[in-house]
């Protein structure tokens, strides 16, 4: 508690201030692998945190990194969002959640996107990573260094999607970080976190980020559960000029965590400054 997180041009700069005195009245969730933080998105002094340094594993709030490259690619101009990815033999034996794109058919960056935000579609996470930075592997280096450039110390990727890998490490901290970076550096991409549901196939998908339809002004970003992490969250909230993000890690439960997440919304946003 009491740390300013702030993120600007790509860098991370952290500074002490005094504790929140109101941080500790939000409970933890009754789990060893709980951690979480709340941070003002608009000055980055965070409102509340427990073990929000201690190591963690993301899951598939990992994507949230294969998509901070893949908007870098779009502002870049390396990539549009017609731009065809196909999938390989690699990606298309990724286990679920996936969208079931077959070897050797191709997604339109697009429709990819949505496929992550929505589906948590780890064999198109993967055919991302592997357009990308080559090989999945290398594109994992990639994530890694892009972490450490956001200040985000305590992360590191060995894989695109979050599925289980015993070298693949977060905290609560650091994802409240990349939070914090998407929305202020890809304003432009940033809508996609916001998004319910797409149509593939002819096929209408939806999304299971229930905190979207319980908090107003929720407007992403990510979920993300193996059995190893728990059930994770990272919600972002945008009300009437006030910014809010929360990490919340570790849940024995989807219902629990989203419980968890709007309790500290609720509670924190109020003290949230207004732009």
């Amino acid at each position: 508690m009491g740390v300013i997180l702030g993120v600007a041009s790509g860098c991370t700069t952290a500074a002490t201030l005094d504790p929140t005195p109101s941080a500790v009245a939000v409970l933890p969730l009754n789990s060893e692998k709980y951690a979480s933080v709340v941070v003002d998105g608009s000055t980055g002094v965070v409102l509340y945190s427990a073990n929000a340094d201690l190591p963690r594993i993301p899951a598939s709030l990992t994507k949230m990194m294969t998509l901070y490259l893949t908007f870098e690619a779009l502002q870049s101009g390396r990539i549009t969002k017609s731009t065809l990815i196909p999938m390989s033999a690699h990606a298309a034996s990724q286990a679920p959640s996936k969208l079931g794109v077959r070897p050797g058919q191709a997604i339109d960056v697009d429709t990819a996107i949505k496929a992550i935000v929505v589906k948590s579609a780890n064999d198109v996470a993967v055919a991302l990573a592997e357009y990308l930075g080559g090989s999945e592997e290398q594109f994992a280096a990639l994530m890694t260094e892009k972490a450490r450039r956001l200040g985000m110390k305590g992360t590191n990727f060995h894989n695109a999607s979050g599925l289980p890998d015993p070298q693949q490490i977060t905290t609560a901290r650091d994802m409240a970080l990349l939070g914090l970076a998407l929305r202020r550096h890809y304003p432009g991409q940033y809508y996609y976190f916001a998004v319910h549901e797409f149509a593939f196939n002819g096929k209408l998908i939806r999304g299971h980020n229930r905190v979207l339809d319980q908090v107003n002004g929720a407007d992403g970003i990510k979920t993300g559960y193996v059995r190893a992490s728990g059930f994770n969250i990272v919600t972002s909230v945008s009300d009437n000029g006030r910014q809010l993000v929360a990490v919340v890690m570790g849940g024995d439960t989807a219902r629990s965590r989203d419980a968890q997440v709007v309790n500290l919304v609720n509670q924190y946003l109020p003290q949230v400054a207004s732009r």
